[in-house]
Formats: structure tokens, sequence, C-alpha cells
């Protein structure tokens, strides 16, 4: 086992190797962490755009449409042999990787063309195609950081986060994974050879690929970070870090130079585009450093996860008793009432079976304690499907009028404030209220859990930005 302070883990965004230029810092990041770090790791998600090509690719064959398949491998071989042709000196090593993504180029159109014959892309199919966008930028980063003079080995997850058979959105085994990381990498490692690995790709027992979701090179990152184990986990982005808001609504939006595993947790969860919700939790359970930063401003501190209540010892000028606040759009509130629901016993539980059995996850519920209705958020585009779905599980109770209706909003918002200082706090809830209703504000929903890290709040799409901007002011300056 390496010695404390010895190795860190870090991944790359789409962004962060998206082009000639983007792919240029990320090898001199991987150059200044090797000087800095005898064991480094590095993941890397697929160029921008590409997985997108890919799947569009897939979806558009299982149509039986395989004209645009010519122009998606003309598309990936000029971003791909570009970046190689401008960033490789050595012509052998740079015509060797250009042949490795050409085969890759080739592998998608064959299976495009299995699927058109098919009429249809199954998951196992997509996992296939998806993955192959990691699998040309892997060698394409692995071959550009060995022309910079790095000494690195590219190895593609799949011979070590080992899965199960849920294609699309697998779930590691980390018994069988923490043994295979820790043969395959550590000798590597050892030698002070840079692993340089796909994201979000896995493999089941039996070597077939699947992936771990959209997103998932973040997960990838804590799962390889947490059983090595690394010192430090870097997640490298296009932003300065976590920001107090969007700054897209917020101009005044700013870093935070660090943010607790819980509040991380529920700005993943609630619409921060950052980090894979999922990220965080094997990096806790292991008590692993994780840290955001900017392949575009490396200089840039980032923003530090700590430990809950843990401020590494020092006291953080301008504590905010509010974080953060973010929003997700294209949400309905669903409503079951009645006043036969009343003392009651399994409505609830009823309701959010027949939720499930959508395959559609609730980010917010909500019920009084009158017990006359629930009421919950899910996506827009999955409310018809789910308000049939109750409907006819509640069909004898709407007959009988022991519920009166149910019911969806038109198009609403969850805004969620967020802050581990709310715990301690008295007074927080009244102030965001009061700053909303002098906003003009309607407030149509609240939740709030029991652990105080955040308040949500549901208003219509039209007050979106107001919110946000008014709670935003909450926010010490």
């Amino acid at each position: 086992m390496a010695d404390s302070h010895q190795t860190l883990v870090m991944k790359f965004g789409g962004t962060s190797v998206g082009s000639v230029d983007a792919l240029a810092r990320a090898t001199q990041i991987i150059r200044d962490a090797r000087a800095q770090y005898p064991r480094v790791v590095v993941i890397t998600s697929a160029m921008s755009g590409v997985t997108d090509l890919l799947l569009k690719s897939a979806t558009q064959a299982a149509l039986g449409n395989v004209d645009s398949l010519p122009e998606a491998e003309s598309s990936l071989r000029e971003k791909h042999f570009s970046a190689a042709d401008a960033l490789m000196s050595n012509e052998q090593l740079r015509e060797q990787t250009k042949g490795e993504i050409n085969c890759l180029i080739q592998l998608l159109v064959d299976l495009c063309k299995a699927i058109a014959v098919l009429g249809e892309a199954s998951p196992r199919a997509l996992d296939a195609v998806a993955s192959l966008g990691e699998r040309m930028s892997v060698r394409l980063l692995g071959a550009v950081a060995e022309s910079a003079g790095v000494s690195v080995k590219v190895v593609e997850s799949g011979e070590f986060v080992i899965t199960n058979s849920h294609f699309q959105n697998a779930n590691p085994d980390f018994a069988a994974t923490t043994e295979k990381i820790r043969g395959c990498l550590n000798p590597l490692l050892e030698e002070g050879i840079v692993v340089i690995t796909t994201g979000f790709i896995g493999a089941t027992p039996e070597g077939v690929i699947t992936t771990l979701g959209r997103g998932g090179s973040d997960y990838s990152a804590g799962i390889i970070g947490s059983v090595l184990p690394a010192d430090d986990v870097w997640i490298w982005t296009d932003v300065d870090g976590v920001m107090t808001a969007d700054p897209r609504l917020v101009p005044a939006a700013r870093t935070l130079p660090q943010i607790s595993y819980s509040e991380i947790a529920e700005l993943a969860y609630y619409g921060a585009k950052v980090l894979h919700p999922k990220t965080i939790r094997p990096l806790v359970e292991a008590g692993i450093g994780l840290r955001i930063c900017n392949t575009f401003n490396p200089s840039h501190p980032g923003t530090r996860l700590i430990a809950n209540g843990q401020s590494n010892g020092k006291v953080y000028k301008g504590e905010q008793v509010i974080k953060a606040v973010t929003a997700i759009r294209k949400q309905k509130l669903v409503t079951v009432e009645g006043r036969g629901m009343l003392g009651v016993p399994g409505v609830a539980a009823r309701a959010f079976s027949a939720v499930a059995s959508t395959g559609t996850s609730v980010p917010l519920i909500t019920q009084a304690s009158s017990e006359q209705s629930i009421c919950f958020a899910i996506p827009s585009e999955s409310a018809d499907h789910v308000l049939r779905a109750l409907q006819k599980n509640f069909a004898i109770e709407i007959s009988e009028r022991d519920i009166d209706r149910v019911w969806a909003t038109e198009d609403v918002s969850i805004i969620t404030v967020v802050g581990i200082g709310m715990r301690h706090i008295p007074g927080v809830a009244g102030r965001i209220f009061s700053k909303l209703g002098n906003k003009s504000v309607n407030v149509l929903a609240i939740a709030q859990g029991s652990s105080e890290v955040s308040i949500s709040l549901v208003v219509d799409t039209a007050d979106t930005e107001h919110a946000v901007k008014a709670l935003h002011e909450l926010i010490v300056q």
C-alpha cells in the first residue's frame, strides 16, 4: 500500500479534453501532477460532443437510417485526428494512435449496421456504442501525454471495474473491483507509470462492456480513488469549482472555496452540474479528499470538499449560513387528494409504488398533517405516464370518491437553498420566505429534511430566475 500523500486520481471532463488547446492543457496538468505525486491515475471522458454523436447514430440506426453514418465517421476522424496531428511529433506513435481510433470508428459503423438490421438498439448495444467515445479519447490523451515525455500506460476501465448486467446504469461489485484495481494498477503505479484510463465504462464478470450511466466518469474517479486508495481525487472541469449559483442566472455568483460532503450531495442532486451525484459516496466512506478544479484556469484553487463539520483546522472567514442556491426546471407537481385518505394507512405507499412502476424518480415530497393530500415533484416528461399509473392504482378509490382527484400542475421549478450552517441558526426559513415574498414570488410547495442542510421550494417556471437571484442575495458577500 502506498504511503499517504503519494497517490492522486484525476478525472478530466469532456470539455477538458475536447480540443487541441484543452488536451495540451490537460497534458501539462498531468506533468505537473506527476512531479508532485509519485503515483497518478488519470481518467478521461470522451471529447465533448462525441458521446451524443455516438448515441444519435445508434438511435437513427434503430429506425433504419444509416445514411448519416459516413458523416458521423468523418466528424469523429476530424475531431480526433486533427488533435493527434497537432500534438504528436512522433510520426510512428501518431499513425499508430490514429489507426487504433480508426478501428473504433469502424466498430461504431459495424454496430450501427447490426442495430439497423435488428431494428432496435438494446441497452447492451447502446453501452457498446456509448463506450467508444472514451475508448477513443483515452488512446488520444495517452499518446499526447507520451509525446510530452510522460511515462504512461493506457488501460480501459472495463478491465478492472466489475459490474452487474444492468446495462446503461450498471452498479459496481466493489469487492471484485477492489481486487482488480489493486492487482491491475498498483504494479504500474509502483513503477512510476501514469495510468490513463476510461471513465464511465465497466464490464460484467464475463467481460461484456457496461456503462455506469451518463456522467459516470466522476463516479469512476470516486470508485478508483476510494479503493486504491488515493490520497486525493481532483475533478477537472471547465468552471472554477462549485459556484454559489448558476452564473448564467446570477452574474454575481462566485466560487466556494470549500463545501461539505452533505452540501455537495444536495447540490448535485438538485441540479448543480459539477459532480455526478454518486461520486462522493465511496470517497466519503473512505475519508478521501476531493477537489474540483478548472482545466482552463489551473492556478485557481477551485473548491475543496471537506467532511461535514470539519474546516481543516481553520475558521473559514465569512462561513455562510447559506452556501448556494440551485434550480431544477421542467418539473411538475403531482397531487393525490381526497377526504377519504384521512387516517387510511398505505395510501402513500401505494402512490409511490405506482410512481416506481414507471421508473420515475421523485426529487421532492410534501404532505400535510391532515393526510388529505400527498404532493410530490416529478420530471415533466414523465407526468402523463405517472398520472395514468396513479389513476389505475387508485381506480376503486376514485370511483368511490375516497380520492377526489389525481392531477398535475403546469411546469414548475424546484429551487433549493443549501447550507450546513442552517442547522444551527434560527430564522433562516423566515428570511428565505420574506425574501421571496418581497420579490412577489409565490411558493407552491416546501420540503425540508431533518438534516436541515437544505430547504427546497417549488415555484412557477416564470419565477425561477427571480427566485434564484433573490435567494442568492442572502449569501454573505
